[in-house]
């Protein structure tokens, strides 16, 4: 499962992106600015968005609007230190899926991403295949012709890119 971390905060988001990825498993693309969130969603498919409100370049109620205004279903997560009622009003009402406020409980923030994952996006993640290789990213799963392969998950998060980019050149940045 792959999850979009929007936080500016580089300490929250190393330290989430690490229970995230080495305790939880889950594939995680990290970000620090609500627009190069946006074209990471616009370029790649995510179950689940774990987003902050206050973002420079484009804020999370912004971006969240932008997300459901073009027809994106995946979850979202806002997870942000603004813990007024008005600001979880208007969070769930942009079309966040739940509303965390920071400082948070760990063991309960995951078992709410557990459950937004289990909900999921109503769209079905396509398989990404070539020459015998296949990945599925509903369940992460990767076999070269029909044998299962076991990779990390930076292995993994590198093929998932390459799979949906295939024909394109790559740059690193």
């Amino acid at each position: 499962m792959k999850i979009l971390l929007v936080e500016d905060d580089e300490q929250i988001a190393e330290a989430l992106e690490q229970v995230l990825t080495d305790k939880q498993h889950y594939i995680v693309d990290a970000v620090g600015d609500g627009e190069l969130a946006w074209q990471l969603i616009e370029s790649s498919a995510y179950d689940l968005i774990v987003l902050d409100i206050m973002l420079p370049k484009l804020d999370g109620i912004s971006l969240c609007q932008r997300l459901r205004r073009n027809g994106h279903k995946t979850p979202v997560l806002m997870l942000t230190a603004r813990d007024g009622s008005s600001d979880r009003v208007m969070g769930l009402d942009v079309g966040a899926d739940d509303y965390v406020v920071k400082p948070f409980d760990l063991p309960e923030l995951l078992a709410r991403i557990r459950a937004l994952m289990r909900r999921g996006s109503t769209t079905q993640t396509p398989l990404l295949e070539t020459n015998g290789l296949s990945l599925n990213p509903s369940n992460c799963q990767v076999t070269y012709q029909g044998q299962p392969l076991n990779l990390t998950p930076k292995e993994y998060g590198l093929l998932d890119l390459l799979l949906r980019h295939k024909g394109q050149v790559l740059s690193r940045a």
